[in-house]
């Protein structure tokens, strides 16, 4: 087919049918970059880090010119999952030297094998990697599947659970309110805890990343939030979310005392009680619920999630329709609000208290016999 006059008088490079070039590949990763949570881009390049030196350190090789084989797959999952011995202990074939290296290097927290969420997550993170540049992910082996299948089996068969962090349902987060009593940070504190909880469970990302211009008051127990682009919905469409009672009451008491028309929700805080301009960060918030644990003498694991999953738990403890609290939390799937859901649903089942009615009945036959 013959181009245009026009054409024929533009001279530009010509591109490849089966491939992007370097610029169209980079300004593709920018546009899943920004388009990506930041929680979730840190995550991926801190285990994309550690994929790179575990490979140098292991096969003397450089992460990322090529597609790696299922076999180093495998061998990721046996250096970083412990697996029970035939003597009753525990073991992993990521040798010594190499573990405090990575270590040393702040590569790794601690040495010894990784939890089985950790090793998924970064399983997960190189199947991306290779998805992202047209390769086949080692993970989709059948043998990385089956591998990764049964040693979950066999540490769960061994008293090994996966982690998860403690909720906070009503009686911890009155523990942690409680401690908010040191002046502005306490204020501050207050509203946000009771916001990050009573608003539906909000993710930290979605606190730190509200404005001012977000919330607007209703009346004098109820405001109203604005979400936009979440980890879940990032249509950007602005869905609204009632604030009421307490939480409500504490918003209007943070705004009061840092007023601000403009900017972040929730901000820092300087030496000498001044309110900064810029946000809190989602490692704040982390902060803010172990301090507060702390303070407040609670034993648990606690961190941001907690409010979160504090949030469903209390709601089927209390008997709210699944229905409204996915409303509010804006849980995409329910297998994964589902279990925090039953752990607080069952706390007031009469499933769990079956004898409750033969002992009534037994105590009344025995009063019956006796008044005879």
């Amino acid at each position: 087919m013959n181009s245009t006059p026009l054409l024929r008088e533009v001279t530009m490079p010509v591109l490849d049918l089966a491939r992007l070039d370097s610029a169209s590949q980079a300004a593709a990763t920018a546009f899943v970059a920004a388009g990506t949570a930041a929680n979730t881009v840190r995550s991926y390049r801190s285990a994309l880090t550690y994929w790179a030196a575990w490979l140098q350190g292991r096969y003397g090789e450089a992460f990322g010119p090529g597609p790696l084989p299922p076999a180093v797959a495998v061998q990721f999952v046996l250096d970083h999952l412990a697996r029970p011995t035939d003597d009753g202990g525990w073991d992993h074939t990521l040798p010594t030297a190499l573990d405090a290296v990575l270590v040393g290097a702040g590569i790794k927290g601690h040495p010894g094998p990784l939890a089985y969420s950790t090793v998924s997550h970064r399983l997960a993170v190189l199947a991306s990697w290779h998805r992202a540049h047209g390769w086949e992910s080692p993970t989709d082996a059948a043998v990385v599947k089956t591998l990764l299948r049964q040693a979950r089996k066999a540490q769960a068969r061994r008293g090994v659970a996966v982690r998860q962090k403690t909720a906070v349902t009503v009686e911890p987060l009155q523990a942690l309110l409680a401690t908010c009593t040191d002046g502005l940070r306490g204020v501050r504190d207050r509203a946000l805890l009771l916001f990050a909880w009573s608003g539906g469970g909000r993710r930290r990302s979605e606190v730190v990343g509200l404005q001012v211009s977000d919330v607007r008051r209703l009346d004098a127990d109820t405001w109203v939030y604005a979400l936009g682009a979440t980890k879940t919905d990032t249509g950007g469409v602005r869905r609204e979310k009632p604030l009421r009672g307490e939480a409500a009451h504490a918003l209007a008491s943070w705004l009061a005392a840092a007023p601000a028309t403009t900017g972040p929700l929730f901000r820092r805080l300087h030496r000498g009680g001044t309110v900064g301009t810029t946000a809190l960060t989602a490692d704040h918030i982390a902060r803010l619920v172990q301090r507060r644990a702390k303070l407040a003498g609670l034993e648990g694991d606690w961190a941001a999630h907690s409010l979160r999953s504090g949030f469903v738990t209390e709601s089927g403890r209390q008997g709210v329709p699944l229905g409204d609290v996915m409303a509010m939390t804006e849980h995409r799937g329910v297998g994964t609000v589902m279990g925090y859901f039953q752990a607080g649903n069952l706390l007031t089942s009469r499933a769990t208290d079956l004898l409750e009615g033969w002992r009534l009945e037994t105590d009344m036959e025995l009063f019956v016999n006796r008044e005879a």
